[in-house]
């Protein structure tokens, strides 16, 4: 079988959805990569996260990846020191425009800081409405409800998957590796179809010694799989932005291998056309190489 490959792009700051967004939206387009664009629709509180000082790994991880440098020191104040700009109502025509050229978008989050720093802390009332007003952003911005959601972190639990079922989405991709599957968790199994993301996201290769920017290309590469589709998550203020030449050659490089890009949306309906050859898997917490504190895993 031909090396098949989908991309997934989580925008989660408004310079990322002003700046990063449109640079992958041509960079995709002229490498034919039908990637599926996941936008943070509410207040960008990202200087927040400066909480997340605590979490093990996340000194390493800030000093080899130049944080500052990829976010600006701009979005690192937001919602602190600085007003926090709503995304949605300042980038309607970026959001739309991505759509209008015919790239899936989906919802990322209302609330980027929120959702991934305190989902496992909120009951089931208030995760719901806080992907509601994602879901009544999404519908104001797009005029349809989405299709899709990709949890921010990687954060997931039973309360948020419950959530997804209710508004009915085709799929979701809120796990790290492994195959697509129909999540059960503490015994009860949810209907949302997961697609994972089999490959590490760039920020987790970024200034280590074994990983030097020249070498990232030829290990995505090495990663490849013919017997799954391969899920790439990309960043709008990563590969969008400052890293935005190494991402064009790892897409030029993917191409010249003869990988056949594919939509998420397109490979779930595929899915779910068989969709009893599809497993259920256990879904829990667990750490992924490169990433600070723990993500939805598949056991």
């Amino acid at each position: 079988m031909p090396l098949r490959l989908a991309i997934k792009v989580d925008v989660d700051t408004d310079r990322g959805t002003r700046a990063g967004v449109p640079n992958l939206v041509f960079d995709c387009r002229e490498h034919g990569a039908p990637a599926c664009f996941l936008f943070s629709l509410g207040p960008d509180q990202t200087g927040r996260a400066i909480k997340r000082v605590f979490r093990p790994g996340f000194f390493k991880k800030v000093s080899r990846t130049s944080v500052v440098q990829l976010y600006g020191v701009r979005t690192l104040l937001n919602g602190t020191l600085l007003p926090a700009p709503h995304i949605g109502r300042r980038n309607i025509e970026t959001m739309r425009s991505v759509r209008d050229v015919g790239f899936e978008v989906g919802i990322h989050c209302h609330n980027h800081y929120r959702w991934q720093d305190y989902v496992h802390a909120l009951p089931l009332e208030k995760i719901r409405a806080e992907f509601s007003a994602a879901r009544a952003e999404f519908r104001r911005i797009f005029g349809t409800e989405a299709q899709t959601a990709g949890a921010p972190g990687w954060q997931s639990n039973a309360r948020s998957r419950a959530v997804y079922d209710e508004a009915g989405l085709l799929y979701s991709s809120d796990v790290r590796n492994g195959t697509p599957f129909f999540p059960r968790i503490d015994g009860q199994i949810f209907k949302t179809l997961e697609i994972p993301s089999t490959l590490p996201t760039l920020d987790e290769l970024l200034g280590r010694p074994e990983y030097p920017d020249d070498k990232i290309v030829a290990h995505y590469l090495s990663l490849l799989r013919e017997d799954q589709v391969n899920v790439l998550t990309v960043h709008a203020e990563i590969e969008g932005m400052g890293k935005r030449l190494l991402f064009r050659s790892l897409l030029a490089a993917l191409r010249a291998r003869g990988v056949e890009f594919i939509r998420l949306d397109d490979y779930a309906k595929e899915l779910l056309a068989r969709r009893a050859e599809v497993p259920v898997r256990d879904q829990s917490l667990g750490e992924i190489d490169g990433r600070s504190g723990l993500v939805a895993v598949a056991v």
